[in-house]
């Protein structure tokens, strides 16, 4: 399942959403403004708290709005 970290009023995080829907991919939203779980699991994963965060497997990860990387990591 892909999932994307997101943060409220983040336009890179709407670009990264309306990327993945445009490609048909279905994707969970985590914000991590509103729920602990979600900052810890995005923390865990980069050890930081940027967003958008883009995963796949809850291991490797694309930071940002980087159309390459996110097309890489889900084999699109």
């Amino acid at each position: 399942m892909v999932k994307v970290y997101s943060i409220n009023e983040c336009p890179w995080c709407e670009k990264v959403k309306k990327y993945l829907k445009s490609k048909h991919v279905d994707f969970e939203e985590h914000n991590i403004e509103v729920n602990e779980a979600d900052r810890d699991a995005c923390y865990q994963l980069t050890g930081d708290m940027m967003v958008p965060i883009t995963t796949a497997d809850d291991k490797d990860y694309v930071l940002g709005f980087d159309k390459a990387k996110i097309d890489a990591l889900l084999n699109l």
